[in-house]
């Protein structure tokens, strides 16, 4: 009887399953990830982008991107991958143009800016940068944009001191609206600007108002080298000539007016007057400086203690 022939093994069957498992792992394992396809995608794009318009289709399609970026998208990795992209076309920073700055040291505004000649244009956030540039205690607001192919536009608008404000022995400047600006050189910007002194706890928020109100009296004004506030309800005046003139606390203004009235008439101001009292609506006290004693008795006086005081130097 003859014999049945085995059946030989299906090598190519089994070949097959074999390389079918192989590729369903690998198709696990290497599943490129979301940022590699978008790289991909950008290259392709710029394969043919050798001439201007390939260019501008570009940067067409990484403005789009970046501006879902900077407005909280959640593209991941979005900058880098086009500012590598970018860097590779030289869109890369250039020339970094600044408008506004006059007090914001140009050295720490470019370091708070963060970013650098030759960076690439597309590889960092410009909310980031703004950000930054409002922390700086100049600044009140800022703008920062791209103008493609290489340039950065930072446009800022600075705060203004309006005063410099001591606070138990601390120097800070201060600006209209009371609020201090940070670490400053308050020396160089005092000297420079001629702000005035104010002094004391409460002092900045009432600042402006203050010289609102000495507006209408220039003359006054003039001679104001600093002001105390004091018991944060009403001010002191310390004038160039050491006089304190002492405010109400209620209708400042009317009291300076009466000031006023008085240097007109009589130029108090000019006299040597140690303290001007207006804290009473219906009178004026003024206490002048004290005369020198020329009496026998206070030349007397005075010549023992030059006496006494030459015995203790002695001792």
């Amino acid at each position: 009887m003859p014999r049945l022939a085995k059946r030989p093994p299906i090598v190519e069957d089994q070949g097959r399953l074999a390389h079918a498992r192989m590729m369903a792992s690998a198709s696990v394992v290497d599943r490129p990830s979301q940022r590699d396809m978008l790289m991909r995608r950008l290259r392709r794009m710029t394969r043919p982008a050798i001439g201007a318009g390939g260019i501008i289709v570009v940067i067409f399609v990484a403005s789009l991107m970046l501006r879902s970026a900077d407005s909280g998208g959640s593209l991941s990795g979005v900058r880098s991958v086009l500012g590598g992209i970018g860097s590779v076309m030289g869109l890369n920073v250039r020339n970094i143009v600044i408008d506004g700055r006059e007090n914001t040291p140009e050295p720490l505004l470019r370091h708070a800016l963060g970013v650098m000649i030759g960076q690439p244009i597309l590889g960092f956030s410009l909310n980031d940068a703004r950000s930054r540039l409002l922390s700086l205690g100049w600044v009140a607001d800022a703008v920062v944009e791209r103008r493609l192919p290489d340039t950065l536009v930072v446009r800022l608008i600075e705060r203004a001191p309006y005063a410099v404000w001591q606070d138990h022995g601390t120097f800070r400047l201060i600006d209209r609206n009371g609020e201090t600006m940070g670490e400053q050189d308050v020396g160089r910007a005092s000297q420079e600007l001629d702000l005035p002194l104010v002094v004391g706890p409460g002092a900045p928020e009432a600042t402006t108002e203050l010289f609102d109100e000495m507006k209408p009296y220039p003359d006054i004004r003039s001679r104001l080298v600093g002001a105390v506030r004091v018991g944060q309800e009403r001010w002191n005046l310390v004038l160039k000539s050491g006089a304190t003139v002492m405010l109400p606390g209620e209708d400042q203004d009317a009291a300076l007016g009466r000031l006023q009235a008085l240097q007109t008439r009589m130029q108090l101001l000019d006299r040597p007057v140690k303290v001007v009292d207006l804290r009473l609506p219906d009178r004026v006290t003024v206490r002048p400086e004290p005369a020198p004693d020329t009496s026998a008795s206070g030349k007397d006086k005075s010549k023992s203690g030059n006496d006494a005081g030459n015995t203790n130097k002695h001792s």
